[in-house]
This record gives C-alpha cells, structure tokens and sequence, in this order.
C-alpha cells in the first residue's frame, strides 16, 4: 500500500518574484503553487520546518500528497522542487492535482532486493552496477505503487535486469518500453583480470622507481660526505 503524506499550506495573496523573495529571507517559508485537473492555479505558502520534515520520507517524492489549505484538501503529486544549488535550501514548490480517473505519470523508486545474496556476487566474484534507481511509470492514482522491487539474488554474473524484465503491479506501465525503450536497469559484471601486458606494466614501473630509490641514496651519501668535510 502506498503512504499518505499530508502537506498543510497557506493562501498566499502576495505574490510575484519580489513577494516570493520576501517570503523565502523570513528563513521559515517556502512559496509554492497548485494546478492542474481543470481548477485555477493556487498560490500557497508553506512552513519550512513542515517541508523539511515530510521531505525525508522517500514517498514525498513519488507517492499522492494530501495537500490541505483554506480548510479543504486536494490530491497532488510533487512536479516540480528548486532548490538553492549552493546551500540546497528549497526555494520553490510546484503540486499538480490529480484526478481519480485520470492515469497520471510519476516516477517511482527502485529497491534492490537480496542484493547481499545475489549468485553472481557471492559466487562469481562479479560486481553490482546500477544503470537505474528510479523508473517513470503511468497509472491511475489508485493503483500508485511506493516502489518496485528489483529481485537480485538468482543473477548471475554476466546477466543484466532489462525493464522489462521488472514485476509491475496492477494498471502500471512504464513509460519507456511503451516507446521500445528496454534500458538496462542493473547487471552483475565480471571481476576484472589483469592482462600479461598490463602485468608487465606494473612491473615495469615497479622496476623504474626502485632503481630510481637506488640512485638517489648515493647521491645523498655524497651531500653528506661534502658536508662532513
């Protein structure tokens, strides 16, 4: 089942690019606006500590929001974070409502299942390389999953997770294979093996910088002589 967030706001009547300023130097609001499913775009504002905090579930980001102000709540979803590229601080928060019957495009998290017991790792000596940590899917807002489960442990060394290799729960698809896009989403690669010309690289530096150690010693051997003397 998917996580209800509940986001609580404020009518925000001030507005434009030097109100927003204004409202982002208090230091505890964020502005922020709604849209979207045929209603008129509302302006809102938004406690930062409130944010801050429902930001550090994962669902914040790809799960049905309960956006409540002026006494009523309307689903949404995030589209759209900015944020401060230097101190990270959000700056701006955009929701698009959703409608029941209405497939809505969102992207999902992927958790990586029995990633300590996968086959290739533990037997092969192979390493885990992920292409993908999210998937955009489409669905009716019922049938929103938190996540995807990507399942590890049978792969073998050698072997990738295509997308649509993925186990996808009632009413979703991802958006990619319906343009014959099937991307890599994790393989397990081969432990690398040094060639006999890479080997006689290595000793070959090896050889360098010992006989470079060699001939610096007596230079310094005679420095010393010279300051003796």
């Amino acid at each position: 089942m998917s996580q209800k967030i509940e986001v609580n706001a404020e009518l925000r009547t001030d507005v434009g690019k030097g109100a927003s300023r204004r409202l982002r130097r208090s230091g505890d609001k964020v502005p922020g606006i709604i849209y979207g499913a045929e209603d008129d775009p509302v302006n809102l504002t938004l406690n930062a500590n409130d944010l801050n905090k429902a930001m550090q579930s994962e669902a914040f980001f790809s799960q049905i929001l309960d956006v409540k102000f002026d006494g009523k709540s309307q689903q949404a979803v995030l589209r759209d974070l900015q944020r401060n590229p230097a101190t990270e601080r959000v700056l701006h928060v955009d929701f698009l409502r959703v409608s029941a019957n209405k497939p809505i495009q969102v992207s999902v998290p992927l958790h990586f299942v029995n990633e300590d017991k996968c086959k290739g790792v533990r037997m092969g000596g192979g390493t885990i390389a992920h292409t993908m940590n999210e998937v955009e899917i489409s669905c009716l807002p019922r049938h929103l999953p938190e996540y995807l489960e990507v399942y590890m442990a049978e792969l073998d060394v050698g072997e990738i997770i295509h997308l649509s290799d993925l186990a996808l729960p009632e009413g979703v698809t991802i958006i990619a294979l319906s343009h014959d896009d099937d991307r890599a989403v994790v393989s397990v690669q081969a432990p690398r093996v040094e060639t006999e010309e890479e080997e006689e690289v290595l000793e070959a530096a090896a050889e360098g910088e010992a006989g470079a150690d060699s001939e610096e010693a007596p230079a310094g051997g005679d420095e010393e002589a010279s300051d003796e003397d």
